[in-house]
């Protein structure tokens, strides 16, 4: 059945088909809507509802629950995102599955309550204490926020590591067309590694979880580097789980490369680009990290030049470090930034026009 959704209410929905069955979060705009879903519709299902006193008790609340083999979700906006990571790093320490769902809003600091994509690199490179990684996911429609928060949970179980839905207000907040559907994963052995008491498990052996392997010796981590080298094995095989559209990009001698609202914003620019019988593309990561480098690597091989658009400062870190470092020194980079944004307020946006103005510059079109 098709209905009407804003994508906030989406990521529940998806959770609660996923079979999440603990949330906790404290409330922080342009998020609360997320929790306001899970307040009003766990508990009457028997599912545990928590909202915290903060992001940082939010973070070790989640890694107990995890711990104790609750299929867990949180979520958090940017001000509150700057708390995660030390609980962040030690649930990845822990080797333990939760789905964040991040939206960004404008910053530095307090910045803005509304639209930004200005997180991108504290999600794909962790802030955290230590060396570690997250896949990052980042959906463009309501419809993805329901789909992709179920496929959050399969690769969360699947590598025991929290994985980010890193979304803004653009997509959150607006109200589409979407269909509620399951999506089928082939889930690991359900929670052999949880706390659940020595009882409870097949062998008879209790379960120790903890984010300190470097000081516990134990029969599946007997030294600090095997551990490590555990820990680097898991990243790596992470690593095959890149996803990314393409769209028109086969011809196109300029490549646009966007995620999230400013990748809709970006198809619209490449259709009316066309149009007007300019090749254009479009590469969208799907996963931020792993980052889709070898379609980005091959178009710039061919010659093609690229146009990054993305809701954030792009000299100073963002998509554009990402193509950067897969173009290589071998092809011209522009950008559309926050700064080509249609309005000065904080309800600004990337809009076609500017986009499109970009494109026509560097093809030479006045």
């Amino acid at each position: 059945m098709i209905e009407i959704m804003e994508g906030n209410h989406a990521l529940g929905w998806g959770a609660l088909e996923a079979g999440c069955n603990a949330y906790c979060s404290y409330p922080v705009t342009p998020q609360n809507e997320i929790v306001e879903w899970f307040a009003r519709e766990f508990p009457p299902r028997g599912k545990f509802f928590l909202q915290s006193t903060s992001e940082i008790e939010s973070s070790f609340l989640c890694m107990g629950f995890v711990a104790g083999g609750a299929r867990t979700m949180t979520s958090t906006a940017s001000p509150g995102w700057g708390l995660y990571p030390e609980g962040m790093s030690h649930i990845v320490a822990a080797e333990l599955p939760l789905v964040v769902a991040l939206l960004m809003r404008g910053g530095p600091g307090q910045g803005t309550t509304r639209q930004s994509q200005m997180d991108y690199t504290s999600a794909t490179s962790p802030g955290g204490q230590g060396g570690y990684k997250n896949i990052v996911i980042a959906p463009y429609s309501c419809q993805e926020c329901y789909d992709f928060v179920q496929l959050a949970f399969y690769l969360a179980e699947k590598y025991r590591n929290p994985v980010i839905l890193l979304t803004e207000p653009n997509v959150t907040r607006v109200l589409e067309q979407m269909e509620r559907r399951p999506l089928k994963f082939d889930y690991p052995p359900e929670g052999k590694w949880a706390l659940g008491g020595k009882a409870r498990h097949s062998d008879g052996k209790a379960r120790l979880i903890t984010s300190g392997y470097g000081l516990t010796s134990t029969e599946e981590h007997p030294s600090y580097l095997s551990y490590l080298k555990h820990l680097h094995d898991k990243f790596e095989r992470m690593r095959e789980e890149v996803r990314y559209e393409q769209y028109e990009v086969e011809d196109a001698d300029v490549v646009l490369v966007a995620y999230g609202y400013t990748a809709r914003v970006s198809r619209e620019v490449v259709k009316q680009a066309r149009a007007e019988g300019i090749k254009a593309g479009l590469i969208r990561p799907v996963t931020l990290w792993p980052f889709p480098a070898e379609p980005i690597s091959k178009k710039a091989e061919e010659g093609a030049k690229f146009l990054v658009v993305e809701d954030n400062l792009g000299e100073i870190g963002g998509l554009s470090d990402d193509v950067r470092l897969a173009v290589a020194g071998r092809a011209e980079i522009s950008l559309v930034t926050a700064l080509d944004r249609h309005d000065p307020g904080e309800g600004g946006s990337i809009y076609p026009g500017k986009v499109l103005e970009k494109l026509k510059k560097i093809k030479g079109i006045r």
